[in-house]
């Protein structure tokens, strides 16, 4: 059974992902309590692989595989922490040449094209972290879902769900929940998606 790519994000009801460069995941306006983290960490156990850009590895490079061990943290966010450390994963990056956490690094040209194979040879499914990863998943129409948990926030500027990309495509929703914090998340299939030309 053929794998799926599923882009889980954060984002405003305006749909941004970044209020200012590099706030992603440690906006004010987010709204992570532990409800939505358990949920969260529910859905990453129940991943076949997760796939993250060398911006977003490096950014959860940085804290989660030291949080087990941090007293001072939350028992489910030390929880997602051996989640996220244990789970296989594969960096997409033309610059790394090793990585920990058991992960794997693909690049070059051609990476679309092992991301396409790895897809293709992936039974459940994938996350995609990054922005930029995702949106190269979109144009090449290897992107399966949206996983949006959307924070009550208007932000008005900042990085977008997607980079650079004009191309209509239809959504079928497939599921939806609400958190006390007001969050809610919805999972959307996506639908009649157009390869659009690269940048």
């Amino acid at each position: 059974m053929m794998g799926r790519f599923v882009y889980s994000m954060n984002v405003s009801l305006d749909l941004r992902i970044e209020q200012v460069p590099g706030d992603n995941g440690a906006g004010e306006w987010l709204r992570l309590d532990e409800e939505l983290h358990r949920e969260a960490n529910a859905r990453t156990r129940a991943l076949a692989l997760m796939v993250h850009g060398r911006v977003y590895y490096e950014l959860m490079e940085e804290s989660w595989p030291r949080s087990p061990e941090d007293a001072s943290l939350p028992d489910f966010m030390r929880e997602y922490g051996e989640i996220w450390t244990a789970k296989p994963k594969v960096l997409v990056s033309r610059t790394r040449r090793s990585a920990g956490h058991n992960t794997r690094i693909i690049g070059g040209d051609d990476a679309i094209e092992q991301l396409a194979a790895l897809r293709a040879g992936t039974g459940g499914d994938i996350s995609v972290g990054g922005a930029a990863l995702a949106t190269q998943l979109l144009r090449a129409g290897l992107l399966d879902e949206l996983m949006l948990w959307t924070h009550p926030a208007f932000l008005g500027f900042g990085r977008q769900l997607f980079d650079d990309y004009d191309v209509p495509f239809d959504l079928d929703l497939i599921e939806q929940r609400k958190f006390k914090q007001g969050v809610t998340m919805h999972r959307y299939a996506l639908q009649d998606v157009k390869e659009a030309s690269p940048c």
